[in-house]
């Protein structure tokens, strides 16, 4: 089995998911192999359990400042293993053929900052391929798939300027090509979408594989549903829309976009 040294999984594992163990699994069943390793800020006998049962190195963040902070924390110990990395959630799933595509895009297009795959929703244990939310990313992301445009920031700019198309955990970065910091404190929620608009501005392209690779699982403990049920959410997409649009026009669409929010009401 090819093994590519260069990528690593790193798996941001927080409190008791039941759901880490079958995470793992998918990464282990990828058709070629990397690192993977996982970082935490809340080390638990469930998290250190299945990780020594993989043989899983474990990362504790002893000065985590919330979700922000984890998530760098977690990419910071994964570029020392690796120049391509991937922050894995532990509630989600990795198809097979994830690694191998991903890296096979990378590789040939070298003025990737990131690639990052299509992806089906998790739903009770049902996979859900198509659904209005999915569909509608979908069409937010054609920009991406212009090889002559691509790369230009208005672009990339105009992908992200109605949302957040782009699921975070199905992205693979290539850390030479990326700033050290990725992720601001100023965000619980957003903070995937607020790194997206700052590297829009950068040269490279945002790598877009279209087959679906990843799955991600929608629950009620999940962070995202957490952040709309508390009102968090909310205040952090008006901020974001209006690094795009003048203030009128983004009261409009956060109309629209509030919409989607019902995608996680379980």
């Amino acid at each position: 089995m090819k093994l590519y040294k260069d990528h690593c999984f790193v798996i941001c594992a927080y409190g008791e998911s039941p759901y880490l163990e079958a995470c793992v699994r998918s990464l282990l069943a990828q058709t070629v192999r990397s690192g993977i390793i996982l970082a935490t800020s809340t080390p638990n006998p469930r998290i250190s359990g299945i990780a020594g049962r993989y043989d899983i190195p474990v990362y504790v963040n002893e000065e985590s400042r919330g979700i922000a902070s984890d998530w760098q924390y977690a990419y910071d110990r994964a570029r020392e293993h690796a120049g391509y990395v991937t922050l894995a959630h532990q509630d989600d799933i990795y198809l097979p053929h994830y690694t191998e595509a991903v890296m096979k895009r990378l590789e040939k297009e070298k003025d990737a900052l990131f690639c990052f795959t299509d992806y089906a929703e998790l739903r009770n244990g049902r996979r859900l391929d198509v659904s209005p939310y999915t569909a509608v990313k979908r069409l937010m992301l054609l920009p991406l798939l212009c090889p002559g445009i691509r790369t230009l920031p208005h672009a990339k700019r105009l992908t992200l300027a109605f949302g957040n198309p782009i699921m975070c955990p199905a992205v693979t970065y290539d850390t030479s090509a990326l700033p050290e910091k990725l992720f601001s404190p100023e965000f619980k929620s957003d903070l995937d979408w607020d790194a997206w608009e700052r590297l829009s501005r950068l040269g490279g392209s945002f790598t877009y594989e279209r087959h679906t690779l990843f799955l991600h699982r929608i629950h009620k403990d999940e962070a995202t549903a957490q952040l709309i049920r508390y009102g968090d959410r909310a205040a952090e997409d008006y901020a974001m829309f209006l690094r795009f649009w003048p203030e009128a026009a983004a009261k409009a669409i956060m109309c629209f976009y509030s919409l989607g929010e019902r995608n996680y009401s379980l």
